[in-house]
C-alpha cells in the first residue's frame, strides 16, 4: 500500500473511531459544545471549514482515481481472461484490481464519513445548543412562576390586610356612629326633662291661674250680689223719702 493510501486508510480508522465516541449514550451534547468550547478547538474552528473543504477536494480526487484505476484493471482483466495469458500475469492483473477496488472503498468511505463526521458535529452543537435554550427558558419559567406566586401571596396579604382595615374601620366607625346615637339620644332625655318639667310647671301655673280665676270670678259674684242689694236699699231709701 502505497503512502497515500496508508494515509487514506488510517484517516478512514480516525473518523470511526471519532463517529463512535461522539456516538457514545452517556456523553450528552452539553459536554460535548463544552469540549469543543476548548480553546484549542476554538483556535481550530477558523480554519475549519477551509480544512474540512481541502480534506473533500482530496477524497474526491482520491476516489475517481481510484473510479479509474477500477475501470482499467476490470477491462484488462477481462481482456487477459479472454487472452488466456499466463497464470502469473493474470494474478497480477487480479491484484492490482483487487487493490483498486480497495482504494475506492477507503476513498468512497472516507468521502462518506467525512460528510457524516461532519453532520454529525453541526447537529450536536445545535442540539447543545437548543438544550442550554431549553434549560434557560425552563428557568427563566420556575423563576417567572415562583415570582407570579410571591405576587400572588403578597396580594392575598395584601387583600386581607385591606380587609381587616376596612373591618376595623367600619367598626370603628360603627362604635363611633354608637357613640354620637348614645350622646344624641342622652341630649334628647335632657331635653325632654327638661320640656317634661317646664310643661309640668306649666300646669301648675295654669291651675294656679284657673284656682284665682274662680276665686276673682266668685268675689265678683259676691260683689255684683252686694252691688245689687245696695242699689235695692238705696232705691227703697228714695222711694221711703219722696212719701
Amino acid at each position: 500500500m502505497t503512502f497515500q493510501w496508508t494515509a487514506v486508510a488510517t484517516f478512514l480508522y480516525g473518523e470511526i473511531g471519532v463517529i463512535l465516541v461522539l456516538c457514545l449514550p452517556f456523553i450528552s451534547p452539553l459536554r460535548w459544545q463544552k469540549i469543543f468550547m476548548i480553546p484549542l478547538w476554538s483556535k481550530m474552528a477558523v480554519f475549519w471549514n477551509k480544512m474540512f473543504l481541502t480534506i473533500i477536494v482530496l477524497l474526491i480526487v482520491l476516489f475517481l482515481d481510484a473510479v479509474r484505476e477500477v475501470k482499467k484493471y476490470s477491462a484488462v482483466h477481462v481482456n487477459e481472461k479472454a487472452a488466456n495469458v499466463n497464470t502469473n500475469a493474470f494474478d497480477h492483473i487480479q491484484m492490482k484490481l483487487f487493490r483498486s477496488q480497495r482504494n475506492l472503498y477507503l476513498s468512497g468511505f472516507s468521502l462518506f464519513l467525512w460528510l457524516v463526521l461532519r453532520r454529525t458535529v453541526t447537529l450536536l452543537t445545535q442540539l447543545a445548543k437548543g438544550m442550554a435554550s431549553h434549560a434557560a427558558l425552563e428557568t427563566q419559567v420556575n423563576d417567572a412562576t415562583e415570582a407570579a406566586k410571591k405576587y400572588m401571596a403578597e396580594n392575598e396579604r395584601l387583600q386581607e390586610a385591606l380587609n381587616e382595615k376596612g373591618s376595623s374601620k367600619k367598626k370603628e366607625s360603627a362604635e363611633a356612629t354608637d357613640e354620637k346615637l348614645k350622646k344624641e339620644v342622652e341630649h334628647l332625655k335632657a331635653e325632654l326633662q327638661k320640656t317634661s318639667s317646664a310643661l309640668h310647671k306649666a300646669n301648675n301655673e295654669v291651675t294656679a291661674v284657673k284656682k284665682q280665676s274662680e276665686g276673682l270670678k266668685r268675689e265678683y259674684d259676691n260683689l255684683m250680689k252686694e252691688y245689687e242689694w245696695l242699689q235695692d236699699s238705696l232705691n227703697e231709701a228714695e222711694d221711703k223719702k219722696d212719701l
